[in-house]
């Protein structure tokens, strides 16, 4: 069945998600992050030639030719859009009863038009990762958008070659994607979404797994845009009492840098209690640095924040319902990662606990009121509307028939292989019930039987995962390679793993029953993967050697036994060469077996490329001899 994408087409970000095998995951676009900066830069003939990083990065050099903040125009007349709004770095353009217009350089463009280079590169990193084409998606809007903006949006999707399934909310999806379809009871959940361009408030009732939603508020033109913005004023303000601020203006590409300074101050500020911010050579001779606290941007933001006040009490009173009436308040929107937005979000609803730290960091204050909904943050704030699309788009694709919690498995299952190391058959975190297998071989000549070595863990080595169980299954006497061995694992939906080796030659096969691998403990599961996150750069160096020490011993014997075969016809010194070759990346074998092994894997990596180059001639030579004597044999009577 085809799959359905879910996407955020975000304001400042975007992202895209999809349900596999139950599971919602947002997809890694060429980059690999897993957001996307919702930024497009057209080249001098106004065709797209760039879009999230790279595009940012250009703004910086052709700010004209760089569109960012595009949502904001979506669907809107120009006379609608303030003045305010209007101040970004590339030209508008439009009149009274017509749609706002991006002026390029050769052509106008449609806010639409923009958005849809946006969402082809998301779909492009959606079909990418699923080897498959993508024709279907869901894509969020702000509770807020009209029906010009909705309409807008689905012209996007049109654009970018994508049939839209549906349109939702984003208060919506990020319910579902914090698992609040799942409650039994009835639950009133606030969702606050404070994101790059929209503000929303959203007051939803939820029964049995059913969304209803009870009240709305919000601000399309208002966001973290505002609030760099503000910081953006602030330093032209420090500025202008140092020199004379047209001349700094003038310098072209001196506004992007700054409003880029100032995001990224903000963002530094969310964990940090005060950030450099140090511009070079802003103006001739003239040099920006300033110290920035977080003390000074909230005083800045504080005023852009407490904007969003109104829209939660008129939200709570058209839905008829006192803060105590709430059980949860959801912060939705990578704004909400700032500690003064938490804090003030607590004090709007009264919110029972709130209380976070990061690292040394403490984010905000902390808050005891008994009555008071719980405060949520158990879901990324840029991600959570991406994944809650992504699971509307498996409801539709029939993927995900009833909203009910499945099981997973805590801890990734495997086998063992030559060298030591683990082969993951299915991750941790897949849902269950769940079949996945593999094709192996045997590593050693003439080898009668193969254990098959069960795993459960974490870790790159086998022998620092837990072992389930062995058994072993016979072979047919054949050279290395030439074996074909299948092994397939399946768990039930009561998590019992079944374990399948089968000689596809022979077609002679054992199957092994295990108990239950989802019944894990939490500390255990915890213990396993802090192990596996402490040791990831230690474990993924010793699986890099053991790899290219096992095709290393492999190039070593081959060698060896072609200097054997061709030693009469070799020149001393070609030969001499090969030996000395053959020496050196002994000598780094030889390391094997030393505890410490830190930056070794490039000296064997670099020793067996030598070694390859060396011996082409050599290979060349054997293949010669080899073509001779079965010509020899052809012609014998």
């Amino acid at each position: 069945m085809a799959k359905v994408i879910g996407i955020d087409l975000g304001t400042t970000n975007s992202a895209v998600a999809v349900v596999d095998a139950g599971f919602p995951m947002l997809l890694a676009n060429q980059d690999g992050k897993r957001l996307t900066p919702s930024v497009v830069h057209f080249d001098t003939a106004s065709h797209p030639s760039a879009i999230g990083e790279e595009a940012a990065r250009m703004g910086l050099l052709e700010p004209a030719q760089t569109v960012y903040s595009v949502k904001r125009f979506m669907g809107r007349r120009f006379e609608e859009v303030t003045q305010q709004e209007k101040e970004v770095h590339y030209p508008l353009n439009g009149s009274k009863g017509q749609p706002i217009k991006v002026a390029l350089k050769d052509r106008c463009m449609l806010p639409e038009e923009v958005a849809a280079e946006i969402l082809k590169s998301l779909k492009k990193t959606a079909e990418i990762a699923l080897e498959c084409s993508i024709e279907k998606a869901v894509i969020t809007v702000p509770a807020y958008f009209n029906d010009a903006q909705r309409q807008a949006t689905m012209e996007a999707g049109r654009l970018a070659g994508l049939q839209v399934e549906r349109i939702i909310n984003e208060p919506t999806a990020a319910a579902l994607a914090y698992g609040l379809n799942k409650l039994k009871d009835q639950a009133r959940i606030a969702v606050y979404d404070l994101g790059g361009g929209t503000f929303d408030i959203t007051i939803l009732e939820l029964n049995e797994g059913v969304f209803r939603v009870l009240s709305t508020q919000g601000n399309t033109c208002l966001g973290g845009d505002d609030l760099d913005q503000a910081i953006l004023d602030h330093f032209l303000q420090i500025i202008g009492k140092e020199v004379e601020l047209d001349v700094v203006l003038e310098e072209q590409g001196a506004l992007p840098r700054l409003r880029e300074a100032a995001q990224k101050a903000k963002i530094a500020l969310s964990t940090q209690a005060s950030t450099a911010v140090k511009l070079p050579f802003l103006g001739k001779d003239f040099h920006f640095n300033e110290e920035f606290t977080r003390e000074q941007l909230e005083q800045i933001a504080l005023p852009v924040i407490d904007r969003t006040r109104p829209h939660c009490v008129r939200a709570m009173h058209d839905a008829g319902l006192e803060t105590v009436d709430l059980d949860q308040v959801l912060l939705v929107g990578g704004q909400t990662r700032m500690p003064l937005v938490r804090k003030r979000v607590n004090a709007y609803f009264k919110c029972s606990v709130f209380e976070e730290t990061r690292g040394n960091v403490r984010l905000g204050d902390t808050f005891h009121t008994p009555d008071g909904p719980t405060l949520n943050t158990g879901q990324n704030p840029d991600e959570a509307v991406a994944l809650g699309a992504a699971i509307q788009g498996a409801i539709l694709s029939g993927e995900i028939k009833h909203m009910t919690l499945l099981d997973v498995t805590p801890l990734s299952l495997g086998i063992e292989t030559f060298g030591g190391l683990m082969n993951v058959l299915i991750p941790r975190n897949s849902t269950i019930p769940i079949k996945a297998g593999e094709v192996f071989t045997t590593a050693v000549d003439r080898q009668e039987e193969t254990l098959i070595h069960v795993l459960q863990g974490e870790r790159e080595k086998a022998a620092d995962n837990w072992s389930l169980g062995r058994f072993m299954i016979p072979f047919e006497n054949a050279p290395k390679g030439v074996p074909r061995l299948g092994v397939q694992f399946e768990i039930d939906a009561n998590g019992v793993l079944n374990v399948l080796a089968r000689d596809i030659h022979t077609g002679n096969e054992q199957i092994l029953e295990f108990k239950s691998v989802i019944d894990v403990e939490d500390a255990t599961v915890t213990q396993m993967v802090e192990s596996a996150v402490e040791h990831a750069m230690e474990d993924l160096e010793s699986r890099h050697w053991i790899e290219n020490s096992l095709k290393a011993k492999t190039l070593l014997k081959a060698v060896k036994q072609s200097v054997d075969e061709c030693s009469d016809v070799l020149d001393a010194h070609y030969l001499a060469s090969v030996l000395e070759a053959s020496s050196k990346l002994e000598g780094v074998l030889a390391r094997e077996n030393t505890e410490k092994r830190s930056g070794d894997t490039n000296s064997l990596k670099s020793a067996i490329k030598n070694l390859d180059e060396i011996t082409q001639e050599l290979a060349h030579i054997q293949l010669d001899r080899m073509a001779a004597s079965y010509l020899d044999q052809e012609q014998e009577p």
